[in-house]
Order: C-alpha cells, then structure tokens, then sequence
C-alpha cells in the first residue's frame, strides 16, 4: 500500500508545524514540522512513538520540495528529490485509510500543543504551493485554521510584516526590564519598509489611551505622549529608530543624522507604573478600535537590547507575517490566509 502527501514550501521561519494529520487526535496522529529550520517528524499511533528530526534547512526563503510517502510499514521524507529519511515498521495516519476520515490541518494544530511529544512554537510563517494531500481515494478534511502558510505570490524577505489593521501585543512583565539606578529603557525600531497612517508602537494599558505612543504620519514618524507634546522625526529607513526613556524625559533618535528629540515628563510616576501593574503593555500597529492604514515591515525590535521573538507575543493578529517582508507595499502584497 502506498500514499504520499507533496508540496512545495518557501519559509524565513526556523520553527513551527508545516502540517499535523490524524485519525485519532489521542492515539493516531501524525506532525511534519521545522525546528532550527530543519524538518521534523513526531507521530503516535498503536504501533511507533517517536520524534525524529532529518534533512537540510529549509528556512532560507527558497522553495523547496518535499514529500511524505507511506510504503507498506515504512514512512519516507523527501527534499528537493532527495531521499532524507526512512523510518521502517512505522504506520500513521497517513496509510491511506477509507475509514475513518484523516484530517490534515495546515500551518497548525488539531489539538492542544501540550499534546505533542517535544514542545514546538506550532505558528510556520511561510508559503505553500503545487499542493497534492494524501491520494485522491482517501477520505481527507483539511483545514487551515490557525495557519499563518498562505499562497505567496509577492517575493519576500527576513523580517516582520505588519499588514493594515494588525497588531500584536507584549506584556511589559515578559521582556526585558528597565535598569533600576538610574531608570532606564530603551527600544530599537528597524524599519524596512513604511506606508499610509497609524500607530507604529505604543506603552500603555488596554483600557486606557497610550501613555507614550510612535506614529507613521505622511513619511514621518511622530513621538506623542499623554501629557500632551508631540515631536516628528523624518522617516528614513534602513538605521534603527532608537527610542529612550528615563526618569527625566524621552530620546527619539536615529543614526547617522543623530536626530535627537526631547520630551519632557510631566508625570514620570505613571510611566514607572506601566511596569509594575499586570496590565502593563507594548503595543505593535494599530490600537484596539484605531482605523489604521499604516503597514510596515521591521527587520527586529529591540527591548534593553534583546531582540523580541514575534511568536512569544501575548497575543497577535493572524495576518502577521513573523518571518518574513514582502520586498514592497505595493498592492500585490497577499496577506491572505
């Protein structure tokens, strides 16, 4: 008996679930995924359990081949034509069964991440094409629930792409703390790419308006805060924007030029605060209820000097794409899903 699935992937993403199947989400259930960019295999079912990883990396945004094909007892994984991985006295459930139906998640998961053998970041920003899912006789639901794998049509780049109206959020508690003596904290911006209008970041709670917020206005960035003031900076991509905050005000910068805008705090107790309360937030793209045309893309984000994992967000829109930038904004960016 014989049955294989094919694609063709591109991904900038060295972690995540390329595709889950099962017929049996406790006992028969099979996962193809990336970790450190290279393919892996993790499978229950009444005869194997196992977690394998095979294969040459596959995060370097070309498109690469790839097969898994079910040969009698034995399950084969193939890249770009080339034979990676053979596991003998296997079955899954992908060995072609009429009954029950398989189900084939794309991009995701069937049941909770707790359930797999070996933690796994399950979001894979990525592309896919040339799709064939099983053999047409076999009886097969797939799904892209949860996916961030989308057909790309746009070439791409390393980076995070921030579509019109997404946004992701950071609780302040999980990133790197301010310096105490004396307080400081610091975040860098890479911005690659910019169009139309809204909020870039802003530090604040969710129920209230920002304290202190970035917008892209008309190719320039502009510094706000609640007390009122508000700073533009011209927008230039490429050099980090570099934005500072202490006891004693707030530094906009961005190099070579060396740009620097001061403001002033007139409550720097509330800022201290932001980090002590739960509530606490960073805030990426458009705010809760802001009609924002703004998109952009960030080569990094920077707190303290650490950069910031977009898949450890507290939470984030799902048209986000985490690893990856279209070359440019124009309108054949597909941020579908």
């Amino acid at each position: 008996m014989r049955t294989s699935s094919s694609f063709e992937l591109r991904t900038w993403d060295p972690e995540g679930v390329i595709f889950y199947g099962d017929t049996n989400p406790q006992k028969d259930w099979f996962v193809l995924g990336l970790r450190d960019g290279r393919p892996e295999i993790q499978m229950r079912n009444h005869l194997a359990q196992l977690t394998v990883g095979a294969g040459p990396r596959l995060d370097d945004g070309k498109w690469h081949q790839v097969e898994v094909k079910v040969l009698g007892d034995s399950l084969l994984l193939s890249v770009d034509g080339e034979e990676v991985l053979r596991l003998r006295q296997v079955s899954g459930p992908l060995a072609g069964k009429v009954q029950p139906v398989v189900r084939i998640a794309l991009g995701g998961l069937l049941f909770p991440v707790s359930s797999l053998r070996l933690p796994l970041v399950p979001t894979l920003d990525g592309c896919l094409r040339r799709e064939n899912w099983l053999d047409q006789q076999a009886q097969t639901s797939v799904s892209a629930l949860t996916s961030s794998l989308r057909s790309c049509a746009a070439e791409s780049q390393p980076g995070t792409f921030f579509p019109p109206g997404t946004r992701a959020e950071f609780s302040l508690q999980d990133i790197p703390q301010p310096h105490a003596e004396p307080w400081a904290f610091s975040l860098d911006v890479g911005l690659q790419l910019a169009a139309g209008s809204g909020h870039l970041l802003a530090l604040g709670t969710p129920e209230n308006p920002p304290w202190l917020s970035l917008q892209l206005q008309d190719q320039k960035v502009v510094l706000s805060s609640a007390s009122g003031p508000q700073l533009d900076l011209p927008l230039v991509s490429g050099p980090p924007l570099q934005l500072k905050l202490g006891e004693s005000g707030v530094v906009l910068s961005q190099r070579p030029k060396k740009e620097i805008l001061a403001l002033p705090l007139l409550d720097p107790a509330s800022l201290l605060n932001l980090w002590v309360q739960p509530q606490g937030r960073l805030f990426l793209g458009a705010l809760p209820g802001e009609a924002s045309s703004a998109s952009f893309c960030l080569d990094g984000l920077w707190a303290q000097g650490q950069k910031l994992d977009m898949d450890r967000a507290l939470s984030r829109s799902q048209d986000i794409w985490t690893h990856s930038c279209p070359q440019s904004l124009g309108n054949d960016t597909d941020s579908t899903h």
